[in-house]
């Protein structure tokens, strides 16, 4: 009795010792919140009904990472639910704390040489109430802008939840979303969406993430799944998903989010916002269908899993052209999204890859696809401020988008598989045997989803 409670109290010493420096930095975090930044009153004309179509993308867009949650905790066996959800969507406040602090001002402050931005320019959101409006979202403010940015941030680590879903230690994953944000989400953003970064004047499309949120999360993933060991008792056992309607609720909170995600990417309550949300609603579509069809002709019967993968994708793939592309368009990416998608997942059992939700294969290779064609289906007949793709005469722009994938892929997966490294030398990163026989909802949270038989 007396080795077991000493053995108890070492487990709690341990947990205080792993939760101190977590805690530490939330207090340091929000003590600096008591430095008065100054406010700034803008001279800028704003436009109320933009506003208002901005605070709802806002929303919108928040909604997503708790459906993602939803999406992927239906997905996973019964004992690891809630420690599959949490992890997903503890990056509401992970990530929205560190965007306040320098978050925002690495992606969007002024930039060094194209790379990155300076962090101290909106260090706590300093110069950002009452700043001068973002120059591509001229009618609203620049603290609207940076909310509506940090929702993107906030998703874009809890993507790669699933890929180490079931098998990673929470505080471990903790640390890998904060250098995941600092190091891989905040330099592609900048690169990308910030006039200054090296991309942007490069000429690269990307409307609303499908380099900055979907192939940096994907690769990234790709390198965690890589990474990790496979779960335990893969190969002698069908894993079954403990929560089919959680999967359609998930995608349906994503699919009604990622109209903010799209339609808002326009920064105005304009047609350019209608017609992103439009092709929002076609290329999902088009990609569910296609995927329960695939299935279909493998002799599989209609499945709401299936369906709900096929939309994702869609989504996935329409983002980076959802303002530059023509309706019919659409149609073509996300059926053809939907179809390599599809034959890289059924091919997985055969080359193992241990990536638990398939991640890579959703946002890896549905980011890469929505890049590549919309250098191809691009056209200024649609938005006048983008370019005309490789269908219309413009063949160097799918060259363009081509090299910045090229790059994106690169730099997310060896960035990741650097922070996992890092991340495994300070908090082993993979749970123990037992810790996964019993369940992460019990071993990691001390909480239960539903009794397990």
């Amino acid at each position: 009795m007396y080795s077991i409670l000493k053995t108890r109290a070492k487990e709690r010493k341990i947990k205080l010792y792993n939760s101190v420096p977590f805690l530490f930095l939330t207090v340091l975090a929000v003590a600096g919140g008591l430095i008065s930044p100054g406010i700034l009153k803008s001279r800028a004309n704003y436009v109320n009904a933009d506003i208002a179509w901005l605070i709802v993308s806002s929303c919108l867009v928040f909604l997503m990472t708790p459906g993602l949650s939803f999406f992927y905790g239906g997905m996973v066996n019964r004992k690891n639910v809630i420690s599959t959800i949490l992890q997903s969507f503890i990056a509401t406040g992970l990530v929205g704390l560190l965007w306040v602090v320098f978050g925002f001002s690495l992606a969007f402050g002024k930039s060094f040489h194209g790379l990155i931005g300076d962090p101290t320019q909106f260090f706590f959101f300093r110069n950002v109430i009452g700043g001068e409006p973002w120059p591509t979202a001229p009618t609203i403010p620049l603290l609207l802008f940076a909310l509506f940015q940090m929702k993107f941030a906030v998703i874009s680590p809890a993507i790669v939840v699933g890929a180490v879903a079931e098998k990673v230690q929470f505080k471990a994953f903790l640390l890998f979303m904060v250098l995941f944000t600092i190091f891989i989400y905040a330099p592609i953003a900048h690169w990308t969406w910030n006039p200054e970064g090296f991309l942007f004047q490069f000429g690269v499309l990307d409307f609303a993430g499908g380099t900055v949120v979907h192939i940096s999360s994907g690769c990234a993933a790709l390198a965690g799944a890589l990474f990790l060991r496979r779960r335990r008792g893969i190969g002698s056992c069908i894993m079954r998903p403990a929560n089919i309607p959680f999967v359609v609720l998930g995608t349906s909170l994503l699919w009604f989010g990622w109209f903010g995600f799209n339609a808002g990417s326009a920064f105005a309550a304009d047609s350019l916002a209608v017609i992103a949300f439009t092709t929002t609603i076609t290329a999902t579509s088009a990609a569910g269908l296609t995927w329960i069809f695939l299935d279909g002709v493998r002799g599989k019967k209609p499945s709401a899993m299936g369906f709900c993968i096929g939309a994702i994708v869609g989504m996935v793939a329409i983002t980076p052209a959802a303002g530059f592309v023509d309706v019919p368009q659409s149609l073509c990416i996300g059926f053809i999204a939907a179809f390599v998608s599809n034959i890289f997942i059924n091919s997985r059992i055969k080359h193992k890859l241990n990536d638990t939700l398939d991640v890579f294969a959703c946002h890896g290779l549905g980011g890469i696809i929505g890049m590549l064609l919309t250098g191809v289906f691009a056209t200024t007949l649609i938005n006048d401020a983008g370019a005309d793709g490789w269908l219309y005469g413009n063949p160097s722009l799918f060259l363009r988008q081509a090299l910045a994938m090229l790059l994106v892929v690169a730099y997310s997966f060896v960035a990741g598989w650097g922070i996992f490294k890092l991340v495994d030398l300070i908090y082993p990163l993979s749970v123990s045997d037992e810790e996964e026989r019993v369940g992460l909802d019990i071993s990691q949270h001390d909480e239960k989803y539903a009794e397990v038989v």
